[in-house]
């Protein structure tokens, strides 16, 4: 009897820890809540950079485009950072357009502070509620979204991602 009660509650734990790792997937199917449709077209949004500039995903019409959600204060948005640099000076000239959307709160001198430190190469835009509920509600940090030269996201992340996933994902899109 102790052992069927043991093998039920081992079968039970794996069982709850397959569905909670199916839950957080970072590429869950549409139509789940905070997940958008792969090959859906990317919402459009008007944002300010740490300049007090408009920046308009219009802007980067015809570019693939990583648009990253993070904040300073995440430790696996600071470990993906040095990675975005070296894919936007390496891919740049073939259409890259690397975005950060800072959803920090402790105002705009500390994020400017921390991109200068860190030598972040791309444009960084102060995130609002409008752009976090257009992308699904971002659930958790860092969100990536992969979006191609026709503005539809082919992918999306959630949590740290490797440098090498994100450029084998981007290369395709990059070449002619």
């Amino acid at each position: 009897m102790k052992k069927t009660k043991l093998v039920s509650t081992a079968l039970s734990v794996a069982v709850i820890a397959m569905a909670a790792l199916w839950l957080s997937r970072p590429n869950a199917s549409a139509g789940e809540p905070g997940q958008l449709d792969p090959m859906k077209s990317a919402p459009g949004w008007e944002l300010t950079d740490l300049a007090g500039k408009t920046v308009r995903s219009s802007d980067f019409k015809g570019k693939v485009v990583i648009l990253d959600f993070w904040a300073t204060w995440c430790p696996p948005c600071r470990a993906e950072i040095p990675g975005f640099i070296e894919l936007q000076k390496k891919y740049q000239a073939q259409g890259l357009a690397v975005v950060g959307v800072s959803v920090d709160q402790a105002g705009v001198d500390s994020i400017r502070s921390f991109v200068q430190k860190q030598g972040i190469n791309y444009p960084v835009v102060l995130a609002d509620e409008k752009i976090e509920t257009a992308y699904g509600g971002i659930e958790g940090l860092p969100t990536t979204f992969i979006i191609d030269r026709a503005g539809r996201i082919v992918k999306q992340h959630l949590g740290f991602t490797e440098k090498a996933v994100i450029e084998m994902e981007i290369k395709p899109l990059l070449n002619p």
